[in-house]
């Protein structure tokens, strides 16, 4: 080990060390840096350890566009200078104020500028709500990044920890958005078939641990989108026990838990097989229906979460101020609608079974996944049922393997047009069991009759 520790040194320096020789703090080099941290040596050499200040297992998990950064860079402060106390003087500004009045009363670039990593104030916000909803604290200077979107989070977490080739585990039916964003990093996807035990989110567990053991990342939403479905707290534990066994980091999209019909029970982050492994992100287009605003969050372990916010910074830095104080606001004076999209749950949900759908039963979100009539596509479903109604409904196909004869409704619209809509699906429903009858009639007659 000694003769590793000193060729190593070796290629670091470009000069041959005497046994004892310290290693310098900034490895130059990719080929060393990746070589170090692939083959676990860099647990190894005590220098190396202390520039890793606490990083030891997270950087393991470092995609090599991650690695590309010395370590040393992305822990340094001018990498994303922020101030926080009200008497600072601020000159690192790249950009003119622009002193234009709103409706929050605020200037969009204020007197104070906005930390690169979001408006202070939300990410305490955030980082309390956290805590009472889920039961971990996070520090929100420098382990609760606000972001473009869950889209921004997630894209953020898969540039900082996934190189090609790496398998991603992801549950079918899930948002499009997971599998577009692996596949597009080059990234193997792994499907765990799900279905609905009484709108739980259930699914076979020793398929799941099969495709645990070699993967990079485990990718879930819980709510889930688009069947509404809730993890069961067996299932949870269960997660957090096979991730910590394959060493598997998981990405949490938590964007709607607001919609929850009852509290959740049981929270992957508090769980100590997984709250040192998991990132958890979330959305105000979800939860507060700010869709222009585009502002999302993400939050964990400060070794996970700068390397993300490295990596947004190359790709989309710096969410607008005024949609942070948006979002901000709503936090603070937005009244919750949980109580009314229960009830829409339960009332569309039954005017769909009288319709002869068969929709799987949901605990949250405000959507429904309904598999479609007669074993049809749900494409081709979908386009007859707009072509002839005008109503829009998302077929189940980029939702995952299983979502070919699927589509989702959602309830989220107005009262009124909510209404309106289930009527026309509703007549074109009995249209075509009527069509359906007519050829029947037409048919001949089989022999056996």
């Amino acid at each position: 080990m000694a003769s590793m520790v000193l060729l190593l040194n070796w290629g670091i320096r470009g000069t041959i060390l005497l046994p004892g020789m310290e290693a310098v703090r900034v490895i130059h080099s990719f080929f060393w840096r990746k070589l170090l941290v692939r083959s676990g040596l860099a647990r190894l050499i005590p220098s190396v350890r202390r520039q890793l200040r606490g990083a030891d297992d997270a950087i393991a998990r470092y995609s090599d566009r991650t690695l590309a950064v010395p370590y040393a860079e992305l822990e340094d402060f001018a990498l994303l200078p922020a101030i926080h106390t009200p008497d600072s003087i601020d000159f690192v500004l790249g950009s003119p104020r622009c002193d234009i009045s709103m409706s929050l009363g605020r200037s969009l670039n204020e007197r104070r500028p906005i930390p690169p990593w979001g408006l202070l104030e939300l990410r305490s916000d955030l980082a309390a709500e956290f805590q009472l909803n889920h039961g971990v604290e996070h520090d929100p200077n420098d382990e609760v990044l606000i972001t473009h979107g869950a889209t921004g989070a997630f894209a953020s977490c898969i540039d900082a920890f996934v190189n090609p080739g790496d398998a991603a585990v992801l549950f079918d039916p899930t948002s499009p958005i997971f599998s577009i964003g692996l596949k597009h990093r080059r990234a193997r996807v792994r499907w765990v078939p799900t279905w609905s035990d009484q709108g739980q989110l259930r699914f076979a567990m020793d398929r799941f641990a099969q495709v645990m053991r070699g993967a990079k990342l485990l990718v879930l939403a819980d709510p889930a989108n688009p069947t509404g479905c809730v993890l069961a707290p067996e299932d949870i534990e269960q997660i957090a026990f096979w991730a910590r066994k394959h060493d598997v980091l998981i990405f949490q999209d938590a964007s709607f838990d607001r919609w929850r019909s009852e509290p959740a029970r049981t929270r992957l982050a508090s769980l100590p097989n997984a709250n040192a492994r998991i990132l958890t992100c979330g959305s105000f287009s979800k939860s507060h229906g700010l869709s222009a605003a585009r502002v999302g969050w993400l939050t964990g372990n400060r070794h996970l979460v700068r390397p993300c916010a490295a990596a947004m910074l190359l790709t989309a830095p710096f969410v607008p101020t005024l949609c942070q104080q948006a979002a901000f606001q709503a936090m603070r004076t937005s009244e919750s609608v949980r109580e009314d999209f229960a009830s829409r749950r339960a009332n569309v949900s039954e005017r769909l079974q009288k319709m002869g759908l068969k929709p799987w039963t949901a605990q949250a979100g405000f959507f429904l996944w309904v598999p479609v009539p007669n074993d049809e596509k749900g494409s081709d479903f979908a386009q007859r049922l707009l072509r002839e109604t005008r109503v829009l409904v998302n077929p189940g196909s980029p939702f995952g393997p299983s979502g070919e004869r699927f589509f989702r409704l959602s309830f989220a619209t107005d009262a009124g047009r909510l209404r309106e809509g289930l009527e026309r699906l509703e007549r074109f429903l009995a249209n075509e069991k009527v069509r359906g009858l007519r050829v029947a009639e037409h048919l001949p007659a089989s022999r056996g009759a």
